[in-house]
């Protein structure tokens, strides 16, 4: 992998995108390790369309798989601080706690976060409150409702609950959570709460793997999940790539205050 000072970036980047499998498809200009005060964080520069975009895949560590309660969530978000870009989607696993069709798609609309041991803020030596009263974007959230429209592509949107990881949940804590959120996961905190206190544009688009643990038939397994998403992996790209084509430059939302008048 190439090492290169963050400063001297020269692709005009217009987004980034989180995930693992999500835009693998994409056109890879260059890879290279951006430096943070959190760690170094391998990101890869792809193109879609016209448009230059940032890829980190959350997971990666050269060959070894990092689990969801491991993943280094400060340095990836500061990585991309770093290299100038304040719009991100995020791609995610879920399972789903009220019966939305495996395979289909799901837009969190607010979160609850069950994490317990993650390094959750930017700001241990201060005390910042951001806001977090409307944390998806709503700008990047209307075109990703567009483009699945559009294309038929079934979608359904709600809350999302984040629990620690690795393991799966019990069906006591399914009972207990499907009482207030849609569907579960394992990584979307603290990464959106880290974008949002650097005043970033965040969305996510979940695919739902699975049956939450207790709702659906036998146990839940990795291989069911990979299998589901390598299915919508078409699908998912091409949603991805709408994004990124008709996102104006200009913002229409307020996630550039989320962190403003909140410290003391």
């Amino acid at each position: 992998m190439q090492e290169r000072e963050n400063k001297h970036l020269d692709y005009d980047l217009k987004m980034a995108l989180i995930g693992g499998v999500a835009f693998s498809s994409a056109v890879s200009l260059e890879e290279f390790s951006v430096s943070t005060p959190y760690g170094d964080v391998p990101v890869k520069i792809s193109k879609t369309g016209k448009h230059n975009i940032a890829v980190i895949q959350r997971h990666a560590d050269g060959s070894r798989h990092i689990p969801p309660h491991m993943i280094n969530y400060r340095a990836n978000i500061y990585a991309i601080h770093e290299l100038g870009i304040n719009r991100v989607i995020s791609t995610n696993s879920v399972g789903t706690m009220r019966n939305h069709p495996v395979g289909s798609f799901f837009l969190p609309n607010d979160f609850i976060d069950f994490t317990r041991n993650r390094s959750s803020t930017f700001f241990d030596e201060s005390t910042v409150h951001v806001d977090v009263s409307e944390p998806y974007c709503p700008q990047i959230r209307k075109l990703l409702e567009g483009s699945l429209s559009k294309r038929n592509i079934g979608f359904s949107d709600g809350v999302y609950a984040c629990t620690e990881g690795p393991r799966f949940e019990t069906k006591a804590e399914i009972r207990m959570m499907r009482q207030f959120a849609d569907v579960v996961g394992m990584t979307g905190l603290p990464e959106i709460v880290l974008a949002k206190e650097l005043n970033m544009c965040y969305a996510s688009i979940c695919t739902v793997t699975n049956d939450a643990c207790g709702l659906g038939k036998g146990k839940t397994t990795v291989s069911e999940v990979l299998d589901t998403l390598s299915n919508i992996q078409e699908r998912l790209n091409a949603v991805l790539s709408d994004v990124i084509r008709f996102l104006p430059a200009k913002k229409e939302c307020d996630c550039s205050f989320a962190a403003s008048d909140g410290e003391l």
